[in-house]
């Protein structure tokens, strides 16, 4: 009988009074894919961390092959055959794919025939599992499917045979995550073995073979993917049903809140990336933004937030009585960006410095020249709480959440502030399905009070589940308005950039 390829018995493992994890048992089969599946902060990367050696397990052991071993380090790990694609990339950007696969792994002194071997053995591995990337373009230009390629041709390189893949698709357009897909499929073909730590309970059905359920730092349930579905994953994640629909009235749209006319966007580069968009947003609906990744979604909503250029057009807020009142980003607008690391948060601060940025000057917070940190701890904290935050730790770095909590952190920020025009990007990307149901219900308590959202999401799903309208972009343009009960066809051809009477 073989061996399974990881067995964990009892792994335990705390900071401070946090326990993480706890009595951890695992076993997974050689030449599969394993999922790992539960809420943002039931311990889930901090397991694999300690498979690959980024921190010591306090109790329990490790077998590989069937043979029990020490990881003390990465580098341990990676002689074990035992590579790890984080949810964040390590990777240098000024560097070329072939110098960033390279690094760690030169070849000795001799560094001219290294290099011709890396770049023969980089080209064997490209062809054999569809990773297809030019070896000498520079990382930094290239985009964040590319990107995730070389880090999972970065393990190879190294000689893994078990790969951890932590929240691979959390950067990925879904065109992007298919292909991700089916290059798992072709390394569980070649006897691969690899565990796939996701929230995303559609991909553990789509793409595992066996699925384990961790829930406050305990591993709950094992189970053949092909023998459960996801309302009892979903249930044993959250430890409740869960509601896997938006449960929502019709809107009731009200005046005018946010109107955009003619709303050009140029790059540095002289790129257009937005063209002559015009649309409005009432208040009491939402009004949703369909369209791939990379398409000006994002350019759109830095202009209309007030930190991206507008080359001409204009960009209109209305108030109660449905005048025109003055447009000051902070001021009656929220805005919940698509990236939390780059303009959501600075990870180096505090939770509770988080909770107050670019507020920090209202007078809650202090009198303008010193801050009243007592009111700033007890927003925080309140935030947290209200928002489900863990853990609700407000003297905790940013860096030290979980993607899914980060997130809660920048939505209870700019939600508190109760702006009448919330424009939101993204707003359950790297989230648990716990806290999408939450999000789904937030999103559609604030509607139904009156408030105006303009929501981005690459989420088809979401954006028909939430959406009172829809509104489709493709290559900067607005290509037409459908509404929530459109087709995923109708939308997919406007995506395409194919209006309804091109297709007729």
């Amino acid at each position: 009988m073989t061996a399974p390829a990881i067995e964990l018995k009892g792994i335990s493992k705390s900071f401070g009074a946090v326990h993480a994890n706890r009595d951890i048992d695992l076993k997974v089969e050689k030449g599969t894919i394993h999922g790992i599946i539960g809420e943002n902060g039931a311990g889930k990367s901090t397991l694999m961390s300690i498979l690959y050696g980024f921190y010591q397990a306090d109790r329990g052991t490790i077998a590989v092959d069937g043979q029990q071993v020490a990881i003390p380090d990465s580098d341990a790990a990676i002689g074990l055959g035992i590579g790890m694609v984080h949810q964040h990339f390590m990777l240098v950007e000024p560097f070329t794919v072939l110098e960033n696969v390279m690094l760690g792994a030169e070849g000795g002194a001799l560094l001219k025939n290294g290099i011709a071997e890396a770049r023969a053995e980089l080209d064997r591995l490209e062809r054999e599992y569809e990773l297809n990337v030019d070896p000498d373009a520079v990382v930094g230009d290239l985009p964040v499917g590319l990107q995730q390629r070389v880090e999972i041709l970065k393990a190879l390189y190294r000689g893994a045979e078990i790969l951890i893949l932590d929240e691979p698709t959390g950067v990925l357009t879904p065109d992007e995550a298919d292909h991700l897909f089916r290059i798992l499929g072709q390394l569980r073909a070649q006897g691969k073995t690899v565990l796939l730590i996701t929230h995303k309970l559609r991909e553990i059905m789509a793409i595992t073979d066996d699925v384990s359920v961790m829930r406050q730092g305990q591993m709950v349930a094992s189970r053949h993917t092909a023998e459960t579905g996801v309302e009892e994953l979903a249930e044993l994640m959250v430890g409740r049903r869960v509601l896997l629909r938006v449960d929502k009235g019709p809107a009731n749209p009200g005046k005018v809140k946010l109107e955009v006319k003619n709303l050009d966007v140029t790059d540095e580069l002289g790129v257009r990336r937005v063209k002559d968009a015009s649309f409005t947003v009432r208040a009491g609906e939402i009004v949703g933004i369909a369209g791939v990744s990379g398409n000006g979604q994002s350019e759109l909503l830095e202009a209309i937030a007030g930190i991206g250029p507008i080359s001409s057009g204009s960009v209109e807020l209305f108030d109660i009585e449905g005048e025109p009142t003055p447009w000051r980003p902070r001021h009656g607008l929220g805005h919940v960006p698509e990236d939390r690391h780059r303009m959501g948060l600075v990870t180096k601060f505090t939770a509770r410095e988080n909770t107050i940025l670019g507020y920090q000057r209202d007078a809650e917070f202090g009198d303008g020249l010193f801050l009243d940190r007592k009111a700033v701890l007890e927003a925080s904290k309140a935030q947290m709480e209200r928002f489900d935050v863990r853990p609700p730790d407000p003297h905790l770095k940013a860096a030290n959440f979980s993607g899914g909590n980060q997130q809660k952190i920048v939505l209870a920020r700019e939600i508190e502030q109760d702006p009448d025009v919330l424009i939101i990007g993204q707003p359950t990307r790297g989230v648990d399905v716990g806290a999408i149901e939450a999000i789904h219900r937030r999103l559609i308590e604030l509607r139904d009070e009156g408030k105006a959202i303009l929501l981005v999401s690459v989420e088809l799903d979401e954006i028909r589940a939430l959406s009172d309208r829809i509104l489709v972009m493709f290559a900067g343009e607005i290509m037409g308005e459908v509404g929530s009960e459109a087709t995923e066809r109708e939308i997919g051809l406007l995506m395409s950039g194919v209006r309804a009477e091109d297709a007729a």
